[in-house]
């Protein structure tokens, strides 16, 4: 019989509580600190339409977030604010993200945002599921892990 590893996938959070634990706060705190980030991107990238990106500042936001979570979330399986607070997105089998996994979660992300009740429920999840996913976590099979406690 082989044990199994939290690379091969992930722990059973009744087991293995602290590997979940305060991850609905700390996503919170992370979506801060990624959103100060983004903001600044968008700064230092204003100079370069000319500053006709005033005018279209949110959407500029919302393309430079995305790039930012995608790019962030491949190469790490985290935003700078969510390693700023410890945790991490992994897949249900342990694995860290890759481009594919990141572009789709940032797609499912935006979607959420732009849907205000698919926001509502995956708050609620997020509070309230074991593994504490949010919508976009369980329709694609992430979950939202203490960094520390994975390795």
């Amino acid at each position: 019989m082989t044990s199994m590893s939290y690379y091969d996938a992930l722990p059973d959070p009744d087991r293995h509580e602290e590997i979940y634990a305060d991850t609905p706060g700390k996503r919170l705190l992370a979506w801060i600190v990624d959103m100060v980030a983004i903001a600044l991107l968008c700064a230092l990238v204003l100079p370069f339409t000319a500053f006709t990106g005033i005018f279209f500042f949110p959407f500029l936001m919302m393309v430079v977030g995305f790039a930012y979570r995608t790019v962030t979330l491949a190469r790490g399986s985290a935003t700078w604010g969510m390693r700023l607070m410890g945790m991490e997105i992994r897949t249900l089998q342990g694995q860290r993200l890759d481009l594919g996994t990141a572009f789709l979660h940032t797609l499912g992300y935006n979607v959420s945002l732009a849907v205000f009740p698919l926001q509502v429920i995956s708050i609620v999840l997020m509070l309230t599921s074991a593994r504490r996913q949010g919508l976009t976590d369980h329709i694609i099979g992430t979950a939202p892990v203490n960094r520390m406690a994975v390795y």
